[in-house]
């Protein structure tokens, strides 16, 4: 299966045979780095960040680089999107140069002009609609640690936020169920979670929606949070605060009714104190640590499906 010069901007454009095949990519690369040394040799990527990263950036520049290639690495302001250029001359100007486009952006309807103005592919690093890659990675790490997807259940507590669609399209695609728990006025988007519904027709997998964390993360095998601030929220974050703290909190308490087996996930940062405490994040049932490694098995998985 051929994914190459395909466009990654939401794992809703995929079929789950073919997000499999990055995820077997993935665990091929990791297993033989050597033999993939070479396959974006000669190649160079533009990296364009409008928001702030770590894991995503680092995870890129490394993978790129241990595949042969070259990231070359720009925050907005230092191209001339700082300075009023379009988004679609940006692009026209840069397929010109490197070989694909990386783009951790504010609005997702920058990364469809992006597409749309270049031929070269395009990933999303993260937008306000969706983090695909670190879904998709999330998927990687469950996959390790569990052995499968069905008969899994993922329990999401916090805010419907872009980590959380792109877990209700993963979780859809590949049978696992998924439970979310927000507060009213904070669910996902509906049209993500119509989508969601209709993968699940395929897959078996059970989507729900509950205001209550407890019924969520009754006999969850994974519950996974994220801050309830999300960048560009800064100004609700007194609101927010009121609104999620304490109830939504994942506490060792709340994990009392879920499995024993059950793990703890983050796509991080954290902020502890908030959305997780120290004892959980910290503690035996946290895999946050290898979850986050697992975004450069991921990234390399992904660029040498798409770019190799």
């Amino acid at each position: 299966m051929s994914l190459k010069g395909k466009d990654f901007l939401s794992l809703a454009d995929f079929s789950a045979k073919e997000l499999w095949s990055i995820l077997e990519k993935a665990l091929e690369v990791e297993k033989n780095l050597d033999r993939f040394s070479n396959v974006l040799a000669g190649r160079f990527f533009a990296l364009i960040f409008e928001k702030p990263s770590t894991r995503t950036r680092v995870s890129f520049e490394v993978a790129i680089r241990q595949l042969g290639g070259t990231p070359l690495t720009f925050n907005w302001i230092e191209l001339q999107l700082g300075r009023g250029e379009t988004v679609g001359d940006t692009a026209k100007t840069l397929e010109r140069y490197v070989h694909g486009i990386i783009a951790r952006v504010v609005e997702h309807k920058t990364l469809l002009e992006l597409a749309k103005n270049t031929e070269i592919p395009v990933v999303n690093a993260l937008s306000n609609l969706c983090h695909p890659c670190q879904a998709l990675s999330d998927m990687l790490t469950i996959y390790k640690l569990k052995g499968k997807f069905e008969g899994l259940k993922l329990a999401w507590v916090g805010d419907g936020n872009n980590v959380c669609h792109s877990l209700l399209i993963a979780c859809s695609k590949f049978g696992l169920d998924i439970s979310v728990a927000t507060p009213k006025g904070y669910e996902p988007k509906k049209e993500i979670v119509k989508k969601a519904l209709e993968e699940a027709k395929n897959s078996g997998s059970r989507i729900e929606l509950t205001n209550n964390p407890r019924k969520a993360v009754k006999n969850a095998d994974i519950i996974y949070t994220d801050t309830f601030v999300s960048m560009g929220k800064e100004a609700e974050k007194r609101k927010r605060l009121k609104v999620f703290l304490p109830r939504f909190q994942v506490t060792t308490k709340l994990f009392d009714y879920a499995k024993k087996d059950c793990i703890f996930m983050h796509c991080l940062p954290a902020k502890r104190g908030e959305e997780v405490t120290d004892k959980v994040i910290d503690g035996p049932k946290s895999v946050v640590w290898f979850q986050a490694e697992n975004r450069l098995h991921l990234q390399r998985g992904l660029l040498a499906s798409l770019m190799g």
